[in-house]
């Protein structure tokens, strides 16, 4: 029987990414390399520079489906924001608010604000937020996808949460701190960092699925993120609605709430899969992804 050959997603870069899921040939990039439009506080720290400053942004179409598309690239800096970095992001969204094309892509691979750059980064990921929520409120979806290695933390992280909807595979991980910085903080005894089952337990895709922070789990498959991209291109109308759009914060706040008042104690994904009635919670980081999904059917939310 011929098997149907997967290429990760986790292992590719941000130009990989671009190339397996939109159609081949249509994509055409914005500020290239050739531009050389370069973070202009790098040189100054004595640090390398890219001349696309870590991230890949332009237009193309998706199964004939024209969208707007994002990669950060994190083998350069973590795939950290800085000043060029994020304007190159938030004029993407822009764009997208004015020509309005069926969605737009955030491949997102980011441990969150450059250092280098922070106070620059920092004003650069709230003008992510608020022209994603622009996007969006022109009713253009924009949607998320985290399967990388770096994953979406940090100011990033928040973004992904702006987002109209998630897409992950069980190697993706979403927070707002990275397990390193709250150890950091708080202390071996709050999080141990070097405990990677723990780590994913607690912010990898599998758990923010389980817990409705991602709307979508896919396999570690190029493939599959183009399928649920496609999925989600539908026209964010909820958005586009102020009364909506209200209605739907205010439900969102009064889950999150909820879901604090009953899981607020626990310590590990594990007890909150069991606080979900899911039978043998321990089972579930040994699952793929199809069976992980039959096990979980039955999860309750508060």
């Amino acid at each position: 029987m011929n098997r149907v050959q997967r290429h990760s997603y986790y292992e590719a870069d941000a130009r990989e990414r671009i190339a397996g899921l939109v159609d081949a040939g249509t994509f055409q990039e914005f500020l290239g390399p050739a531009r050389r439009m370069m973070s202009p506080h790098l040189a100054q720290l004595d640090q390398p520079a890219a001349f696309d400053d870590g991230i890949v942004v332009g237009e193309a179409t998706l199964r004939g489906r024209r969208v707007l598309l994002a990669a950060q690239q994190g083998q350069f800096m973590g795939g950290g924001v800085g000043e060029v970095h994020g304007a190159k992001l938030s004029g993407l969204l822009r764009r997208a608010a004015t020509t309005r094309p069926e969605g737009v892509l955030l491949l997102l691979d980011t441990g969150g604000v450059r250092l280098h750059e922070a106070n620059a980064g920092l004003i650069a990921i709230s003008e992510i937020m608020r022209a994603t929520l622009d996007a969006r409120a022109a009713g253009v979806p924009v949607v998320a996808l985290i399967g990388s290695g770096n994953g979406a933390f940090g100011g990033m992280g928040i973004v992904a949460r702006c987002c109209s909807t998630v897409i992950m595979s069980e190697e993706g991980r979403l927070s707002l701190s990275g397990p390193e910085v709250i150890e950091t903080v708080r202390g071996v005894e709050e999080f141990d960092s070097r405990d990677r089952a723990l780590v994913w337990r607690v912010t990898g895709g599998k758990h923010r699925y389980l817990i409705d922070q991602a709307q979508v789990l896919v396999p570690d498959a190029i493939e599959a993120f183009a399928q649920a991209a496609f999925d989600a291109l539908q026209p964010d109308t909820a958005s586009s609605d102020a009364d909506a759009a209200l209605s739907a914060l205010q439900a969102h706040h009064a889950a999150l709430k909820a879901r604090v008042q009953a899981w607020g104690g626990c310590r590990d994904g594990l007890e909150i899969w069991s606080l979900q009635g899911i039978a043998e919670p321990e089972r579930l980081p040994l699952l793929d992804t199809d069976a992980f999904l039959a096990a979980t059917a039955d999860r309750s939310l508060p």
